[in-house]
């Protein structure tokens, strides 16, 4: 990654917002309608900042939301960028790099995944509590910054523990039910054959999808605090014997869009 690209990234958004979001925010597939309940907000499409991709997902709005989630300043990324889109995972988590320089230091990421633990059901939010990498990439690799982060990162909790109580806590005092469990990061974009989520599941994976894992390993490389959250939006293939669709995907983060949003926006308050 070059400097000089993140640099005039950063300046470029310095220019057009006001004050300093602490918190970060990732929405995956059906989930950028919490972008939407941002107000003061400073919308920016992503071909407009230097150095970011575009993003060319269905569900993805593709553009940067920056002002007041009930009173708290945040960035929300309303769409994020994909391995599978043929973007090489610099650019995948060029815009976790930028938000490090703006002066985030906690990131709630969410996606949608398939559910490979039958526990799950679809409509399910699943609080991430561990990943594993299934691709053989990894963001990392190459010339090591040491301004951004040491060589050799510590992951043994990529997902900060105090995050989770905080998460649980707010869940429980909302009545929400939330579950937990373990996601796996597969490059895409073709779904999981019966047999790859039989071996999932027998290696400890509790949902799967296609990112959050490269955003989840820069941002802990230079130092930002994780919280990750997955709408279980499937059932993984071969649990149910139905094909799997980006329709099923949406429709189903539409359904639990109200449940969503608040248990976030609380979520935001509490870490604030």
């Amino acid at each position: 990654m070059a400097m000089k690209q993140l640099n005039e990234a950063t300046n470029f958004l310095q220019q057009r917002i006001n004050g300093k979001p602490a918190i970060g925010l990732i929405l995956g597939s059906g989930l950028g309608v919490l972008a939407d309940e941002i107000t003061e907000a400073t919308k920016i499409k992503y071909e407009e900042i230097p150095g970011f991709p575009v993003s060319t997902v269905e569900g993805h709005a593709g553009q940067l939301v920056i002002g007041q989630l009930d009173g708290v300043e945040v960035i929300a990324m309303q769409g994020r960028f994909h391995y599978y889109e043929g973007y090489g995972l610099d650019a995948v988590t060029f815009p976790v790099r930028v938000m490090k320089e703006l002066g985030v230091s906690t990131l709630i990421v969410t996606n949608a995944a398939g559910g490979v633990n039958q526990s799950l059901e679809p409509g399910d939010l699943m609080l991430i509590t561990d990943h594993i990498n299934n691709t053989g990439q990894n963001p990392l690799i190459g010339e090591n910054v040491a301004e951004h982060g040491v060589r050799f990162p510590d992951m043994s909790t990529a997902y900060d523990r105090d995050l989770q109580a905080i998460a649980n806590q707010t869940a429980e005092a909302l009545e929400l039910p939330l579950k937990q469990g373990v996601y796996v990061w597969n490059t895409g974009p073709s779904y999981e054959t019966p047999a790859e989520i039989r071996m999932l599941d027998k290696v400890g994976g509790d949902a799967v999808g296609m990112s959050t894992v490269p955003e989840v390993t820069v941002a802990r490389h230079a130092g930002i605090k994780c919280l990750g959250i997955s709408c279980i939006s499937n059932m993984a293939a071969g649990i149910l014997d139905q094909p799997l669709t980006h329709d099923e995907v949406i429709e189903t983060t539409e359904r639990v869009r109200t449940s969503f949003l608040q248990f976030v926006k609380h979520l935001v308050q509490k870490i604030s």
